[in-house]
């Protein structure tokens, strides 16, 4: 069996955001909720410049000889509770389904939770989707616990 290619970490760049869309709808849940036109729509990209400028966010991806197989996004929140202590809130984590089962989740995670530990945050945190059974077993596996039930309140769109 031949070894697999080498995986790089990184900020994610304006060039990879077709990419980053494609992950976001690799599965039924995103496939209803994301937009995959050419060119993509406007509000991709300028979602993702207010990331890229935004000290308190970074959009990460995975890439494997050249393709991006794997996003999350990682947010810093201040906040009073727990002593005042900042936390990291995980958001929009996918891995490509041809490159789920590999570790590459494992090692988005981890590199998400180092970059946590270095900031100084005390909890790292993020929500999955009800019917992301297998996410929710993978989450727990990596030690995260179920301690909340998170709720939404969706708005209207504006524009």
């Amino acid at each position: 069996m031949p070894e697999a290619a080498p995986l790089t970490v990184r900020e994610a760049r304006e060039d990879d955001l077709l990419a980053i869309v494609r992950l976001l709808a690799d599965d039924d849940l995103g496939r209803a909720r994301e937009r995959i036109e050419d060119p993509l729509p406007s509000a991709y990209l300028a979602a993702f410049r207010a990331i890229d400028r935004d000290p308190r966010h970074q959009l990460l991806v995975i890439e494997r000889d050249g393709e991006v197989v794997a996003t999350a996004q990682l947010g810093f929140l201040p906040g009073l509770s727990h002593g005042g202590a900042e936390r990291a809130q995980i958001e929009a984590v996918r891995v490509a389904s041809a490159a789920r089962g590999q570790g590459i989740g494992r090692i988005l995670i981890a590199a998400l939770v180092a970059r946590a530990e270095e900031r100084g945050c005390r909890m790292v945190q993020l929500t999955t989707d009800k019917r992301r059974v297998d996410a929710h077993r993978f989450y727990a596996a990596l030690g995260f616990e179920a301690t909340h039930e998170g709720m939404k309140l969706r708005l209207p769109a504006m524009g």
